[in-house]
């Protein structure tokens, strides 16, 4: 079945009435700090990574009219150092191939879409354009399309979900898809997705003679959700939910799948269903556990589905889940997942910095996670991280002209962890680059009678409410200044609820309508101020949020952390650099009583405001009596200064450190 000719939500009875959904990227504008950014993808990013794709010869497996670029190999599970190697990788004859390559398609085409939208490129188009071609072409009769099992593997389809990433390819495709069909109006992908996810339909489900498998790494489902809202049909959002519920039950089905495969399935690498979160039923877990960026989308995908059923039972464990990552289990950036062997979490509390993980698609699934808790109702808990994790742990990744990255984004650095141009599993470039072109969805959700305001800055929004267009439009210099200004023009009079977050950073907040102040204490919940009126051209509604540094610490059990101090500055975390700090930073200790300075920098890394203050530092010279002497170091003055940690190596390579010693 192909789409619908036009977007629609997808039926469902059993959505709460006041669910919110966030705006579709065409229907917000951006300006100020994240057009920046966006611009850098538009101009830049989308560019090379449809270009890097095609130099590691990715091209080469999708298309049908040229040779298999790989050798037909024994089928296997992946052993320990392939897994550790970034991703089940294997060699043929004349190319490296991966698995996974269909969904760096998928992403490279969603950042395309999105960034054709922004600027125009007849260039991209064109190219994007014939990779939709070439997957038109490989896709098989009954809707099936995997170039991995078509081209490298065939024959093989379906017999291994647990470790071969089938539905996660076939997932990202999608979102490609459903983006490239909002910001072009191309309809040819969507169609060819809308076959396959009604292949997938037919070959998995709680009926009999179907599959009851799901992903060993999970996407199918946030695309899924996705595709259901643009094409108004319920069965994807049904297919959702059903690889939700059937997650973790047992008898397991990767258990099953192994021994068909003649494999035992104690002989699973990763030693523990953990590592998918497929170890229990989803409601039943109550720990993050496993794979960052798996656990982050199975998350996402909960969200979803807890949101368009109104289903209080996923709620209530998402919730349990968020509680256990927020109190043991998250960096001071938002980042997650301090762990290289399983890409993911190791124990409560273990966060070690020079040595983190904390991939940037962990930070980027994050995001996606906050941003979907959101869908069940404004609730700063859930916006606060999403922005500390938008702002800090996931643009890290990406250089600030957009042509350099980040896989692991530690907290410390000795000056050799440095941006790299690509990746031999590239999955990061193309998902912050999605997330940053896509960003003006992050900033609204939209419900029947309520339009809820989670980030702040420069841009302008159009939507429907109560069947009236409405504009608003956002003035303000954040993250660097608290002052948002916002302008409500609706075609007619309209009455709905405006709710606009109030950060756990701000300490102070004062807001006016129309010039008259309102009480926020009468109208919080949540974190929210909700502004219930009628709306007419020309209402102006003034948010003023005092935008204090933040010296934080650590809770004591995080032992890497003791004894050691962090700044921030409203969403900013910031780090200092060998760049203005002369090196040796392990050496600087900054005393509770220095003052810090708050400074402009409008030429200095794009535009930035600095923190700088008097500490004091170890000094070596005069050490001459060995490794060790009964004498402390002599401590001299120093002045430091930091920089947001998601510009930090975007200048010379030299050390980096979040937390400084405190004294």
């Amino acid at each position: 079945m192909t789409a619908s000719q036009s977007a629609k939500p997808a039926a469902n009875s059993g959505k709460p009435k006041l669910a919110f959904r966030p705006l579709p990227v065409p229907q917000v504008d951006i300006r100020g700090f994240w057009g920046d950014r966006v611009d850098a993808v538009a101009t830049r990013t989308a560019d090379i990574l449809y270009d890097r794709c095609v130099e590691a010869r990715m091209l080469e497996q999708i298309d049908p009219d040229r040779p298999s670029p790989g050798v037909v190999i024994p089928f296997h599970s992946p052993s320990p150092d392939e897994a550790a190697a970034a991703g089940n990788e294997f060699t043929g004859s004349t190319v490296t191939t991966q698995m996974f390559w269909d969904s760096d398609w998928g992403k490279t085409i969603e950042t395309a879409a999105y960034s054709l939208y922004r600027r125009r490129n007849d260039e991209l188009e064109k190219k994007i354009d014939a990779v939709i071609d070439m997957y038109g072409k490989l896709q098989q009769p009954d809707g099936y399309l995997s170039s991995w099992y078509q081209r490298i593997q065939p024959g093989l389809r379906w017999t291994n979900l647990r470790d071969c990433h089938e539905l996660y390819c076939a997932g990202h495709l999608i979102e490609g898809a459903v983006a490239y069909y909002q910001a072009t109006g191309k309809r040819k992908l969507l169609d060819i997705m809308c076959r396959y996810a009604d292949h997938i339909a037919e070959t998995f489900g709680p009926e009999p003679g179907k599959k009851k498998g799901y992903c060993g790494h999970e996407e199918i489902e946030l695309a899924l959700v996705k595709l259901a809202r643009v094409t108004g049909e319920q069965k994807y959002m049904d297919l959702a939910k059903y690889f939700i519920d059937q997650r973790g039950l047992e008898p397991h089905y990767f258990d099953k799948e192994a021994r068909a495969r003649g494999e035992d399935p104690k002989a699973y690498h990763f030693k523990t269903y953990e590592y998918s979160q497929s170890h229990r039923p989803v409601r039943e877990q109550d720990k993050v556990v496993g794979h960052a960026v798996r656990a982050m989308y199975l998350y996402s995908g909960m969200a979803d589905i807890a949101t368009e059923y109104g289903d209080d039972t996923l709620r209530v464990t998402l919730d349990r889940l968020w509680d256990d990552l927020m109190t043991k289990n998250l960096y001071i950036t938002g980042g997650l997942g301090p762990s290289s062997h399983n890409e993911g979490f190791t124990s409560d509390y273990d966060l070690p910095n020079e040595t983190a993980y904390a991939e940037t698609c962990a930070s980027v699934g994050l995001v996606f996670w906050a941003s979907r808790m959101l869908g069940m109702g404004p609730n700063a808990r859930y916006a606060d991280m999403m922005e500390r994790a938008l702002y800090n742990g996931s643009i890290s990744g990406l250089s600030l002209d957009g042509s350099l990255f980040f896989y692991e984004n530690p907290l410390e650095s000795r000056g050799k962890h440095n941006r790299w141009k690509w990746h031999r599993c590239p999955c990061c470039p193309p998902n912050i680059g999605r997330m940053v072109a896509s960003i003006g969805s992050y900033f609204y959700s939209l419900s029947d009678d309520a339009l809820a305001v989670h980030l702040y800055g420069n841009g302008t929004a159009r939507f429907d409410i109560a069947g009236r267009p409405v504009e608003l439009i956002q003035t303000s210099n954040y993250p660097w200044d608290g002052a948002v200004w916002i302008g409500v023009e609706p075609e007619a009079p309209t009455e709905f609820t405006l709710h606009l977050r109030l950060p756990a950073w701000c300490r102070k907040a004062a807001l006016k309508v129309n010039g008259e102040a309102v009480d926020l204490d009468d109208i919080t919940s949540d974190g929210y101020a909700a502004i219930r009126r009628e709306w007419r051209k020309g209402d102006r509604v003034e948010l003023d949020l005092e935008m204090a540094v933040d010296r934080l610490y650590a809770n004591p059990e995080v032992r890497q952390d003791i004894g050691r101090v962090a700044l921030a500055r409203g969403p900013l975390i910031y780090c200092v650099e060998e760049t203005d700090n002369a090196g040796q930073l392990h050496r600087i200790a900054l005393p509770r009583t220095a003052k810090i300075e708050v400074r402009e920098e409008p030429n200095l890394l794009g535009g930035i405001v600095t923190l700088s203050a008097v500490a004091s530092k170890e000094a070596s010279e005069n050490w001459q009596d060995g490794l060790y002497r009964t004498e402390p170091p002599a401590v001299e003055e120093a002045k430091v200064t930091a920089v947001p940690y998601f510009a930090w190596d975007n200048r010379d390579p030299g050390e980096m450190l979040v937390w400084l010693r405190d004294s």
